[in-house]
């Protein structure tokens, strides 16, 4: 008669809860991922935010006519030049321009009730009266428009989910 060794291998439960921790990490992950364009989002519209009112603040604070233009994977905030042109706005970090996360893109909407070209600059007067205009962002499955009104109030709407 022979005698039977130690059994080589892995136990059911053993496989089981392997399994089990393999599921719970990828339950994890996928949800990761889900939220990551949405938070990324929600991030770079609350950025793209504030920008704004800090620059039309700056244009009445400082009596000049400042732009904003989003298009793609950047926006860049502009200045009136003496010969009346948009030149880049330099030396002020809060307005530097914003290279976005690679999954998000930004693009002008609409000014004064009209869509507006994807080069578009939108103006922040320094009288502080401006017209009505809306930004749009996109991530992923998400999006959100960031507006300002003619008080410079901005909002954010989104971020919602696009349909499918």
């Amino acid at each position: 008669m022979t005698q039977r060794g130690a059994a080589a291998g892995f136990t059911l439960l053993e496989i089981l809860v392997v399994v089990a921790v393999l599921g719970i990490a990828a339950a994890v992950g996928y949800a990761t991922l889900e939220r990551d364009d949405r938070g990324t989002l929600e991030r770079e519209a609350r950025r793209f935010a504030g920008a704004l009112e800090y620059a039309a603040q700056r244009a009445q604070f400082a009596h000049e006519t400042l732009g904003v233009s989003a298009q793609g994977s950047e926006w860049r905030f502009w200045r009136r030049g003496d010969d009346g042109k948009w030149v880049h706005l330099t030396g002020d970090d809060a307005l530097a321009t914003r290279t976005l996360p690679a999954t998000v893109a930004a693009a002008p909407q609409a000014y004064a009730g009209r869509p507006l070209p994807a080069d578009a600059v939108v103006p922040l007067r320094a009288s502080g009266r401006n017209e009505p205009y809306a930004f749009a962002l996109r991530a992923g499955d998400y999006a959100a428009t960031v507006s300002g009104d003619p008080l410079n109030r901005v909002t954010i709407d989104g971020p919602h989910a696009l349909p499918r």
